[in-house]
This record gives structure tokens, C-alpha cells and sequence, in this order.
């Protein structure tokens, strides 16, 4: 499985989201990161589609999330980004070539098709199950109950200066 590095900013800006006390916006978030403020707008939009975050118009305008970091799952942000569609595809391999199975044989997935859905689901769970919330709650463990808040006043600094 692999995806994208969209999902990785994606997920990130959604966590740095929610130590913002305003709209941040998406080119404060990219220089945040060190990143591209092309593409990161392109992960912003997607996660505004998937009705994960809205932009917030005006002078003071940006991103804020539009639900609790508890009721987004990172499934949730994965697929605003990268899609829903499932990692492996089947292409009925064994029903070509000189030993090809006859299509009304094949009434079944074939066991790699079968192998490949179980670990797409059980992935699929598996991100279900973890939070933005579960995650800040991480970034909190992992670097400290200040980091966040810390972030979080650079990034409202923005709006203050631009005024």
C-alpha cells in the first residue's frame, strides 16, 4: 500500500488545526510544514470537499475543521485525499493465457482477489479507528502538552500581523 504524500500533509494540517483558535490559512500551514503552498492548497481542497475542513473567507480567512478532531478518523482524511477506491484491483488474470479458466468457472473471487480485499479492509478498519483526536493525543505524549499550543500561536500570529 502506498499513499500519497498529500495524506501525510492532510493529516498533519488536520492536527495543527486543532490548536488553532481562528481560520488558518492554507499558504501559514504550508510554511508551517516547509512545504509547497501549491500543493498543500490542493490537500486543503480536498479535505474541503469531504467536508473535513471549510474556508473561512475575509482578511482573518483560512481553514478550520467542521467537526470534532474526535469524530474525524484519519480513514476519513486518507480518502478525501487519495480516494476510496480499494489498493488492488482484480483483472481476471486467471481466466486468460493457454490454461485460462472459462469465465462461468470463475463464479468466485480467486484467492489472491480475496487475500488482497481482506487486508484492504482490515487497513481500512484499522484507520476507521483512529481519531485526529487519537493522534493529538499522541503528538501531546510524544512531544509534550506545550507543542501544540505552541503551534497554535504561531499559527494565529498570522492574523494578527496581517492586520
Amino acid at each position: 500500500m502506498k499513499l500519497s504524500g498529500g495524506v501525510e500533509w492532510a493529516l498533519h494540517c488536520c492536527v495543527v488545526l486543532t490548536a488553532a483558535t481562528e481560520p488558518v490559512p492554507a499558504a501559514r500551514l504550508a510554511q508551517l510544514h516547509d512545504v509547497s503552498p501549491s500543493y498543500l492548497a490542493k490537500q486543503m481542497q480536498a479535505l474541503s470537499r469531504a467536508d473535513l475542513v471549510k474556508s473561512v473567507q475575509g482578511k482573518t480567512g483560512g481553514y478550520v475543521l467542521t467537526k470534532p478532531a474526535a469524530d474525524i478518523a484519519v480513514l476519513d482524511v486518507v480518502q478525501a485525499v487519495d480516494g476510496a477506491s480499494p489498493a488492488f484491483v482484480c483483472t481476471e488474470i486467471r481466466q486468460r493465457g493457454p490454461f485460462g479458466t472459462p469465465p462461468d468457472d470463475c463464479t468466485k473471487a480467486c484467492p489472491i482477489a480475496r487475500a488482497m480485499s481482506a487486508a484492504d479492509a482490515a487497513w481500512r478498519a484499522s484507520l476507521r479507528e483512529v481519531s485526529i483526536a487519537d493522534l493529538v493525543g499522541t503528538v501531546e505524549q510524544d512531544s509534550g502538552p506545550d507543542a501544540l499550543p505552541a503551534i497554535g500561536t504561531w499559527l494565529n500570529a498570522a492574523n494578527a500581523t496581517d492586520g
